[in-house]
């Protein structure tokens, strides 16, 4: 199996500081792989073998209630370490990560895990602060779900799509990957009604355009203020 090139980590976090020669070490054992829309990196309680680095697209992070009810974690984005059960010490995987678009994905076994983080300490870095901001996020979905109403919910997670994937237009910043209102439905613990309801409402006025598997927002002021809970006050 040929060596990857070490251009295509060179830059990106959590490598950007590496000379040639450690980047070539790191990619000694990776391979790369394609991944579809809508395919899957690895599925939720499957066997953790390997850690994953996202090179080009994005990753919806899905996990699954025994009752079968999904909701969306997060989104993972390019630059970005994932699948990184061993850094917490679980044998499995506690979500699926299903490619949002068409993505590209570096993957190296867990026996590697180890030794790159006693050479490279940037990558244990970039590993521990990526948990603990997942663990915040966590906590702060926990308490939005008991406090906010729906359309907060549904504010709050637009805003922060757009902060991790917002492409200007000339219509207004565009989440820069394919979205539907079940995602968000998923996202925000409500129902695709629910969010139909207040989208549709949003479009008029003003404050959101949506498409097929598209979201473009207008006026992320008034977007913020509802977020707030300031609107209509």
């Amino acid at each position: 199996m040929p060596m990857l090139d070490r251009s295509l980590i060179s830059g990106m976090p959590p490598f950007q500081d590496l000379d040639g020669e450690a980047l070539d070490r790191i990619l000694r054992d990776a391979r790369s792989s394609r991944y579809a829309k809508n395919a899957a990196v690895f599925e939720q309680e499957e066997e953790a073998h390997s850690f994953y680095f996202l090179l080009s697209g994005h990753i919806r992070v899905v996990r699954t209630a025994p009752d079968g009810h999904q909701v969306i974690a997060r989104y993972i984005n390019e630059g970005e370490l994932f699948g990184i059960a061993v850094a917490m010490g679980r044998k499995t995987f506690p979500a699926s990560a299903i490619a949002a678009i068409d993505c590209v994905v570096l993957c190296w076994p867990n026996r590697e895990w180890t030794e790159l983080l006693s050479r490279f300490p940037s990558i244990g870095s970039s590993a521990y602060e990526t948990i603990g901001n997942r663990l915040q996020d966590t906590q702060a979905r926990v308490m939005e779900m008991s406090t906010a109403q729906v359309e907060q919910r549904i504010a709050n997670a637009l805003l922060k799509l757009v902060k991790q994937a917002g492409r200007k237009t000339v219509d207004g910043i565009e989440i820069d990957f394919p979205i539907t209102r079940q995602d968000i439905a998923e996202m925000t613990g409500t129902t695709l009604h629910t969010v139909s309801r207040l989208l549709s409402a949003w479009e008029d006025e003003g404050i959101v355009r949506g498409g097929r598997q598209k979201v473009i927002v207008r006026n992320p002021h008034k977007l913020l203020l509802i977020a707030e809970n300031h609107h209509r006050k």
